[in-house]
């Protein structure tokens, strides 16, 4: 949104497409939670989830799920035609996402490129049209959230290849996993980088991108092949710290 307004886009804008976030984020979690409650309650890692424990009802999530895809909807309604026209296909990768696991290792990417459309819809809400810095945005956050979701599923290569899951951990192994996740995190810096050359970005933007590149490094120094011990410190913390730096960064970026 900042980036396609040049500046603050306005509280609407704002206020509307933090809505529409929560809302497909809401349907997104709540439909994966129901549709996986049966390996969830099998997985170590995942059995003390609501459903498994009974905390929750399917029938509750789904209807929770249904509530976030009406409010994504309403949310892209208020902001522009084009918004509203892309909801459903957007709902499609939120749900859909969740069943890919079942057929290709892939997944991991379509997990990226889902979350890469809050990129790009952010942008479409402000300017009603994409333009190729949306499109940059999106690869980014495709190959980020594709790398940290590829280091993240090393923990259950066994699991998945007992369950016939598909993964990149389950089919290649571990090392071949967390050298894709490298290359995948070397192309986000890249796009990164891109980004401000694009939109002329002012120095401060590029401090934030070596703190972004410093902590991208880092994150993969904490895992191994053979020690997947912090594999929760680099997938939660780190990227949590990426993300903000990204924000302020292209804030103070604009400033130059």
């Amino acid at each position: 949104m900042v980036l396609a307004a040049g500046g603050w886009p306005g509280w609407w804008t704002v206020a509307w497409v933090t809505a529409a976030m929560a809302g497909a984020r809401t349907c997104a979690m709540a439909a994966n939670r129901v549709i996986d409650r049966v390996i969830d309650a099998e997985n170590p890692r995942t059995a003390g989830r609501h459903l498994p424990r009974g905390l929750l009802r399917a029938g509750e999530l789904t209807a929770l799920a249904a509530a976030g895809a009406a409010l994504m909807f309403v949310s892209a309604w208020m902001l522009n035609p084009l918004c509203l026209a892309l909801a459903p296909l957007a709902l499609v990768f939120l749900v859909g996402y969740s069943y890919t696991k079942y057929v290709t290792w892939t997944s991991h990417w379509i997990l990226g490129f889902t979350d890469g459309i809050a990129a790009a819809g952010g942008w479409v809400a402000v300017r009603e049209r994409f333009d190729p810095p949306a499109l940059v945005l999106w690869f980014a956050l495709t190959v980020w959230i594709a790398g940290f979701d590829l280091i993240y599923a090393c923990q259950d290569v066994a699991f998945d290849r007992a369950h016939g899951l598909h993964s990149v951990p389950a089919r290649f192994g571990v090392a071949a996993a967390l050298a894709a996740a490298r290359v995948n995190h070397v192309l986000t810096a890249a796009a990164l980088g891109g980004l401000g050359v694009m939109l002329g970005l002012g120095p401060l933007y590029w401090v934030g991108w070596l703190a972004i590149a410093g902590l991208l490094a880092y994150e993969h120094s904490l895992v191994r092949a053979d020690d997947l011990s912090r594999v929760d410190m680099a997938f939660f913390n780190v990227n949590g710290y990426i993300a903000l730096i990204a924000l302020v960064s292209v804030v103070i970026g604009l400033r130059r």
